[in-house]
């Protein structure tokens, strides 16, 4: 078995899990907000503030940043392992993307416990 460390599992049956742990934990998302939504009368800046100013939305809110994160670093990954052949090319590309996907949990981070 071939092991890579620029994976985030130890090999393509972890990344395969946290692929679809963080899938599942999307759509939980997703269909947390819609129920807000569908319950929630009218919308109002009010009811938004209030929402989102709960512990457990805010929770919620950063294990599904975390999970986006995770889901995109994994997709990213295979499709730069894929199609870009030149390692130096390919090692570039992650960096890049490392530092797109840290700016966005901290930014992430800051926005929604208003650090």
């Amino acid at each position: 078995m071939v092991s890579n460390a620029s994976a985030l599992g130890r090999n393509g049956i972890h990344d395969w899990l946290l692929l679809r742990a963080a899938a599942i934990l999307m759509t939980l998302y997703i269909i947390y907000l819609l129920g807000f939504v569908v319950m929630t009368g009218t919308l109002t800046y009010d009811a938004w503030h209030g929402f989102f100013a709960s512990a457990f939305t805010k929770v919620f809110t950063m294990l599904t940043l975390f999970s986006i994160l995770i889901h995109g670093w994994i997709g990213m990954w295979q499709v730069l392992t894929d199609y870009v052949k030149p390692v130096a090319t390919r090692l570039l590309l992650q960096f890049v993307i490392v530092v797109a996907l840290l700016s966005y949990a901290i930014y992430g981070i800051v926005v929604v416990w208003g650090v």
